[in-house]
């Protein structure tokens, strides 16, 4: 994706910014209010809903990625476990689980207090930093949830990266 010049007023809604790059890089959106849009982008292992939502009483744009996987019950206390290393490796943003519905999204927030404005290249690497953390986790969440692993196993294959070909 290219990183689209522009700086946009956050006191009038960032969201302009995330509904250009939307536009600009083909991506399907919708936004359905004024303080939120919803982008889907497709992934190397799932498809990815990101929801961008203006909370103008606290001055943050919120962001959260959600893809297509339950936690049946059963695995909910390992993928916690799994979800809690992962947040650990992660310097901006963080995994959730919620247990009423079993799926597990990707949130992160840019504070934007005393109208500051937000940057097409902030919101753009929101969107991106977002979907590489689901990228990247996407396995081992895989294991845990269907195949049974434990948080540790999983992890150890999520962080083994391979390089070259074969």
């Amino acid at each position: 994706m290219a990183i689209l010049e522009g700086v946009f007023d956050s006191r009038n809604n960032p969201l302009e910014a995330v509904e250009d790059i939307a536009a600009s890089n083909d991506l399907v959106f919708e936004r359905s209010g004024e303080d939120e849009i919803t982008i889907a982008a497709k992934g190397q292992w799932t498809d990815y809903t990101l929801s961008f939502t203006w909370m103008s009483e606290i001055e943050a744009l919120h962001l959260a990625c959600a893809f297509d996987m339950k936690v049946p019950s059963a695995r909910r206390n390992e993928t916690q476990r799994l979800i809690a290393a992962i947040n650990e490796q992660l310097w901006v943003g963080h995994f959730d689980l919620w247990t009423h519905t079993g799926t597990i999204m990707f949130r992160q927030a840019l504070v934007l207090p005393g109208g500051l404005s937000a940057t097409s290249a902030q919101c753009e690497t929101m969107l991106i930093s977002s979907i590489s953390a689901c990228e990247r986790y996407y396995p081992a969440m895989q294991f845990t949830v269907w195949a049974g692993k434990t948080a540790a196993e999983a992890m150890s294959a999520a962080m083994f990266d391979t390089e070259g070909e074969a």
